[in-house]
């Protein structure tokens, strides 16, 4: 009996160790560590920083963020999205952009995300983190750039949690960006 207690408890602690060193935790910078890490204080920062912009659309950002969030794991991510950038925090305070074009595919190796309109482009691949949330590593560029693999620099790389909303509704919120604010949010809708 005691055998098998230690082989259980051998195999826990095994388990707990794999799940603690995952796939995306290898994959991601140093940097892109920190920025998770401070998610929670950059984003609170970012948001009442943002409180201050345009009446109108701090109530629509406002609106977004009050969606609860759903179950990521019987949600299907393939297909052509509406897409658009809100900026909170930061340089001019909020900024919500005009809709693009992305598209999510399914290569076999899981989801990865191409912005195909706009100036300001990501591409990227997301990966488990918890039933209610996915993390986003990606590449920023200028449309018309070649994008450079994730973890080629911090002038490049992205990181970000991506949340479901609705059936057809879901965002990435990107902590600490490179450029102009202190919080981005990528929101999709079908």
């Amino acid at each position: 009996m005691l055998r098998i207690f230690i082989l259980i408890a051998g195999l826990t602690v095994a388990a707990t160790a794999a799940l603690a060193d995952g796939t995306v935790q290898k994959l991601m910078t140093p940097a892109d560590k920190d920025k998770l890490e401070q998610y929670g204080e950059s984003r609170k920062t970012a948001l009442e920083e943002a409180k201050a912009g345009d009446p109108a659309e701090v109530k629509e950002l406002e609106s977004l963020l009050a969606k609860p969030l759903l179950t990521t794991s019987d949600f299907d991510l393939s297909g052509d999205w509406r897409c658009r950038t809100i900026k909170a925090g930061g340089l001019a305070t909020l900024v919500i952009y005009d809709w693009f074009k992305c598209r999510v595919t399914d290569d076999g190796a899981g989801w990865k995300l191409d912005k195909l309109s706009g100036s300001q482009r990501t591409t990227g691949r997301f990966y488990d983190d918890g039933e209610k949330r996915m993390i986003y590593l990606g590449s920023f560029f200028i449309a018309g750039d070649t994008p450079k693999p994730y973890a080629s620099g911090r002038e490049t790389d992205q990181v970000g949690y991506a949340f479901r909303t609705g059936p057809s509704e879901w965002r990435i919120e990107f902590p600490a960006p490179k450029y102009e604010s202190k919080l981005d949010i990528l929101e999709f809708r079908r």
